[in-house]
C-alpha cells in the first residue's frame, strides 16, 4: 500500500493552495480522494503527480478542459504520443496568435503614443486614431 499525506503535504509538494486542490477535486480534475475515519482527505502518489501536472500545466497556459484531456491521456496506457502533441499543438498555436495580436496592439499604440506631444493642448491625436475606423 502507498502512502497518503494529507492535504496540506500535497499543497506543499505540488506547489497548489488547499483550497485549489479542494476546487480541482470538485470539478472532477482529479480523482476523488480517499477520507481518514475523521473525515480528512488523504492524497497518493498517482493524486500527487495529477496535481503536478495540473500546477504545470496551469503555469503554462493549458484550459482545464485541455488539462483534464492530458490527465486521460496520462492514466490511458493506449494512448499515443500524437493525441498528447496534438493538444500542445493547439495551444502552441493559440499562444502564437495571442502574440501577433498583443505586438500588432503594441505597434499601434506606440504609433499613437508617438504621434502625441502630451501637452496642455485639447488637441489629442491619440483620441483622433481611436475614432478612426482600423478598416481604414
Amino acid at each position: 500500500m502507498s502512502t497518503l499525506i494529507t492535504i496540506g503535504e500535497a499543497a506543499k509538494r505540488s506547489g497548489l493552495t488547499t483550497k485549489m486542490i479542494r476546487y480541482y477535486e470538485a470539478s472532477g480534475l482529479l480523482s476523488s480522494t480517499t477520507r481518514s475515519e475523521a473525515g480528512y482527505r488523504l492524497y497518493n502518489a498517482q493524486q500527487l503527480q495529477q496535481l503536478t501536472v495540473i500546477k504545470r500545466a496551469r503555469k503554462l497556459g493549458f484550459s482545464l478542459a485541455q488539462i483534464q484531456s492530458l490527465l486521460d491521456l496520462m492514466q490511458n496506457p493506449s494512448r499515443t504520443s500524437r493525441e498528447v502533441k496534438a493538444i500542445t499543438q493547439h495551444h502552441l498555436d493559440d499562444i502564437e496568435q495571442k502574440i501577433n495580436e498583443l505586438q500588432q496592439m503594441q505597434e499601434t499604440l506606440k504609433q499613437l503614443a508617438d504621434n502625441c506631444s502630451g501637452d496642455e493642448s485639447a488637441d489629442c491625436p491619440i483620441l483622433d486614431g481611436l475614432c478612426q475606423s482600423s478598416e481604414q
